[in-house]
């Protein structure tokens, strides 16, 4: 009994996952038809940019404090103490800033969008759409999608800045690193590529986290319960994109012998 409920709950969540797949088709051809609500689009900006501003900067600072503890006592010890900075910037720009931004974005703002739209499908607010010859992808995905390719690029800057600082006080307060040992070699370990590729990360993870989470919400059944495994399910399913993708990006990116350590050491 237990195996049936388990191939049923699986077979169930790859139905979802491929109504996901054709909904993110559909937002693509919406897009470049030009259809936009330009009212929900700036109602949806500021609640995943500025409402996520603080938690996300929180969080980047303090992982890039604890990175720099665990990098400067090694690096200090092999007298590679000059390479903090950059170790810790090119941990930030590839890996840190944009999936651990990601994976907030995906608790807070996912779960919000399939918290919001599964209530209004259970409530049959979006069959009151139709009705009023509404287009739901137009009226409630779009904003959503194009507010998490806008927002989470900027939330990713601003955290990996905020990191840097926090690194930097570490460095510099724990481990007497110069403020000019410790940002000339950020700089001289950063490449142009590696921010953009930063960027574009941001930009495919905010995609998936609010197709995932409009079309989970989209698919919700069952009243007050399905809203909430909805909302659970969105959000396990966004970290496992989350995770999935950057594995490809990160591999697509960042091929072959890499170079920024040793031309900044």
């Amino acid at each position: 009994m237990t195996d049936t409920s388990n191939g049923s709950g699986i077979g169930h969540w790859g139905q979802r996952l491929l109504a996901a797949t054709f909904l993110g088709g559909q937002v693509i051809i919406h897009l470049l038809a030009g259809r936009f609500h330009r009212r929900n689009i700036m109602e949806q900006l500021t609640a995943v940019g500025p409402e996520s501003l603080l938690i996300a900067l929180t969080t980047a600072a303090f992982v890039g404090m604890v990175f720099t503890i665990q990098v400067s006592r090694e690096f200090i010890r092999l007298g590679a103490g000059t390479a903090v900075g950059g170790v810790l910037a090119l941990a930030l720009a590839r890996e840190l800033a944009p999936v651990l931004t990601a994976v907030i974005l995906a608790g807070r703002v996912g779960s919000a969008f399939a918290a919001e739209i599964g209530t209004m499908r259970v409530t049959e607010q979006i069959d009151a759409l139709y009705m009023l010859k509404t287009d739901p992808i137009d009226y409630l995905v779009i904003p959503r999608v194009v507010a998490c390719c806008i927002m989470l690029p900027i939330l990713t800057i601003l955290s990996l800045i905020t990191g840097m600082v926090g690194g930097f006080l570490i460095a510099s307060s724990l481990y007497n690193i110069s403020p000019n040992v410790f940002w000339n070699s950020a700089q001289n370990f950063l490449d142009l590529w590696d921010l953009w590729s930063m960027a574009l990360k941001a930009f495919v993870f905010g995609a998936l986290i609010a197709v995932i989470g409009s079309s989970w919400g989209l698919t919700t059944t069952g009243g007050a319960k399905g809203v909430g495994q909805s909302t659970t399910s969105a959000v396990v399913t966004s970290l496992l994109s989350i995770f999935i993708f950057n594995f490809f990006l990160s591999w697509l990116m960042f091929q072959g012998l890499g170079s920024a350590v040793l031309e900044g050491l």
